[in-house]
């Protein structure tokens, strides 16, 4: 059986980064595959039992010329959370002092705009400019050499290797203009220099880096959040005192103390008091739900009124809090298979360019009217600069960890990039019947009487008969007198009558309580009962008879009701063009009842439970993109079946494990909401493709001069950098843009 391992990685900039890790990754003896995902900064790497270990990750990163920042949980801290606190620091640093040069640089280069400068003499300027300049481009710039010298030691280019490549060039003949201008004024040319054109590609495209550190830090938000809901300590009894410790020391079974207005430090079972508790960061609704003895509480869930002690029963990682922080972990860090297409391309796409620079400086040195070395050099470079395919690399994970970073806050988990982009081409939606479209247990819908006898006492006879009974049927009719807050009378001579019903004599009436079986075979006077009792049967509804002396006085029905966010629900799902179904192992008469009343026209009736999968396997074989949302336990197997698993209200549950997207509001709403999620998030993701792909495609041939023998127009490396820098910021800003979406 595969396991699976998540590491930390710093150092990686670009798309051809993300592309060099994987293949290293996939490359270890027993690493079966391995995504890396460049906004996290994580890889997730799938293995075998028998495998060569977190020894041999460290030891390939490394290698590759990427820093080892440890394994995803290792740690309280995270180090990936540490590193890129560093690097902002560092950008900051540079590009403050890359600025503060390059507006130096720009005056000095543009002597003759300055009066106080004009008296310098021009080769004095030179000097001054390229000692200035050197620090911008070999310290400020630093990483983009680093970054293309780890590329070429893999025999390979990226980003940084164009960005090197480019401001080298300018910077390179800028410096051989000041220390040998004979060898350009030698062909009547008149030399000039770029430094501030060198200074400022290294600058603007450092602020495009910054901006995105900045951006990518917001990405990361949901998780941010859900960390900060942990308690940091607890309250335990422990030899009969009441201390305070840390929460990491809590241990299964131990007895904690919660007061009102309190976290709740772990998960685990009330034994003693009871309150009304504020679950809603783990299921979203906003009402207190009313714990007592026997009831289960949540970590990081609030306590509203009373006092209680509970004791714990999951602790650490095992809480439902900690499992959904690593689903969601997990989810940012994983890869749309769109992505995949993109990692290819970029991994071409730079040769690609660099071919396209030298042919762009060749055919300007050679085979235009009146060549100009430095005409060509400035064409080279800008094809270089504007070609950068950073955007690339952060397209699909910046929507991605957005997009399922804005479902965790709404209760809606989803396992990754593959899981929504699966979504995204839903055709059909099956629901299960009972505990998801309807409540799962039975409760009273009427209450019909007879010969002058009020619903009220009906009710009360039926109460204190059923009072002592455990069936279902009987729970329901004791809840509908609790909510009416009636007293049960006290009954005599109590008979139970397996499979029929109860007798027993209630205020001195024998009185009888049961099926239309019972009826007949006590020979009870229906008074019309058996006409309104088919009636309701043809709704799918349950029907007790409640009988007095030897004549039936009244009527009540039961029924699995479906739940009030059904038919929302499924009339949102119609309105978005997808085919709902309702699959059931009910008779077809008591399906259509409740497919009729939550707006289903296909049902899939009398199907068991192992059976389901099956049925979700013939609506696939038809061409079908099939969603099946169930409870995740009775159902696990047609969820994992589906393209798309989808497990409602048990976000506590297996059902995590067994599904794609799990709902933990038992909300029928969020199925939708999830849907809808998925079409903007996949929408954005096409946006930054189009915009990384064909933004830097249409730049290539205006930055090699395409434009210059209609209108004159050569593209300055300054212009192609800011570009450049702006391509990679509006990827991430477009990402950023999910945030507004409502999801709801």
């Amino acid at each position: 059986m595969s396991s699976k391992v998540t590491l930390n990685i710093g150092g990686m900039t670009c798309a051809a980064c993300v592309r060099r890790v994987e293949l290293a990754l996939r490359a270890i003896d027993g690493v079966k595959d391995a995504s890396v995902n460049l906004s996290t900064a994580r890889a997730t790497v799938i293995h075998e039992p028998d495998w060569a270990g977190v020894e041999a990750l460290r030891r390939v990163v490394s290698d590759a010329g990427y820093k080892f920042l440890g394994v995803l949980g290792e740690s309280l801290e995270d180090p990936v959370e540490a590193a890129q606190k560093r690097e902002l620091k560092e950008l900051k640093i540079k590009f403050s002092v890359g600025v503060v040069f390059s507006i130096v640089i720009f005056m000095g280069s543009m002597q003759d705009w300055f009066p106080w400068l004009r008296s310098i003499p021009r080769h004095i300027m030179l000097l001054c400019l390229l000692v200035l300049t050197t620090p911008v481009v070999f310290w400020v710039g630093s990483r983009f050499y680093v970054g293309a010298i780890k590329a070429a030691r893999q025999k390979t280019t990226d980003m940084n290797t164009l960005v090197a490549v480019g401001a080298f060039s300018a910077y390179f003949y800028s410096a051989l203009v000041t220390f040998l201008p004979q060898l350009f004024a030698g062909a009547g040319i008149a030399p000039h220099v770029y430094f501030d054109g060198a200074a400022m590609i290294i600058t603007l495209i450092l602020l495009g880096r910054l901006l995105e550190a900045k951006a990518k830090g917001k990405t990361s938000m949901a998780i941010k959040r859900l960390m900060g809901l942990k308690p940091k300590t607890a309250r335990v009894m422990r030899d009969g005192k009441e201390i305070d410790i840390p929460i990491e020391a809590v241990i299964k079974g131990d007895l904690i103390l919660v007061r009102p207005g309190e976290k709740i430090p772990t998960d685990g079972v009330i034994v003693s008091g009871s309150s009304s508790i504020d679950e809603s960061m783990l299921t979203g609704e906003s009402m207190p739900v009313a714990k007592k003895a026997g009831g289960e509480v949540f970590a990081a869930t609030l306590n509203k009124t009373g006092s209680f002690t509970f004791r714990a029963t999951k602790v650490g990682a095992e809480t439902a809090l900690a499992q959904i922080i690593r689903l969601v972990e997990e989810a940012q860090g994983s890869k749309a298979p769109i992505q995949r297409v993109a990692d290819k391309v970029a991994s071409i796409f730079v040769p690609v360019v660099f071919g396209v620079a030298m042919l762009t400086f060749l055919i300007w040195y050679f085979f235009v009217p009146e060549p100009i070395f430095s005409r060509a050099l400035l064409n080279f470079v800008s094809v270089l600069i504007i070609a950068c395919p950073c955007a690339m690399g952060l397209a699909t994970p910046t929507a991605v960890m957005v997009g399922t970073g804005l479902g965790a806050e709404n209760g809606i988990l989803i396992k990754g990039g593959e899981s929504l982009e699966r979504a995204y081409k839903l055709t059909t939606i099956v629901f299960d019947k009972t505990g998801t479209l309807t409540q799962g247990e039975p409760e009273v819908t009427d209450i019909l009487t007879g010969g002058g006898i009020e619903q009220h006492d009906i009710l009360k006879t039926a109460v204190s008969i059923e009072a002592v009974s455990e069936h279902p049927l009987a729970q329901a009719i004791i809840e509908k007198g609790r909510q009416q807050e009636l007293d049960p009378d006290r009954v005599e001579d109590f008979e139970a009558l397996s499979g029929l019903g109860a007798r027993a004599v209630v205020n001195g009436k024998e009185c009888l309580l049961g099926n239309l079986r019972l009826m007949e075979r006590e020979a009870v006077a229906m008074n019309g009962f058996n006409e309104k009792a088919e009636r309701l049967a043809s709704e799918a509804k349950t029907c007790v008879f409640v009988a007095e002396a030897g004549r039936v006085v009244g009527l009540i029905a039961l029924s699995d009701m479906p739940k009030a966010s059904a038919h929302t629900a499924v009339s949102g799902l119609k309105d978005m063009g997808m085919n709902v179904a309702m699959i059931t192992g009910d008779n077809e008469k008591t399906a259509r009842a409740v497919a009729g009343a939550v707006g289903i026209d296909q049902i899939l009736a009398e199907v068991l439970p192992g059976d389901k999968a099956d049925e979700i396997k013939r609506l696939q074989a038809r061409g079908q993109i099939v969603a099946m949302v169930g409870d995740g336990i009775n159902d696990a197997p047609a969820l994992t079946t589906a393209d798309i698993g989808i497990a409602i209200g048990a976000g506590t549950d297996v059902a995590m494990e067994a599904s794609d997207i799990t709902l933990i509001r038992d909300d029928l709403r969020s199925v939708p909401a999830a849907i809808r999620l998925s079409f903007q998030t996949m929408r954005v993701i096409k946006q930054n493709l189009f915009w990384a792909f064909f933004y830097n495609s249409l730049g290539i041939p205006i930055a090699a001069g395409a434009l210059y023998p209609f209108f004159g127009i050569l593209l300055n490396p300054v212009v192609a950098a800011a570009a450049m820098a702006m391509s990679s910021v509006s990827v991430v800003s477009n990402s950023l843009r999910l945030r507004k979406f409502r999801v709801g």
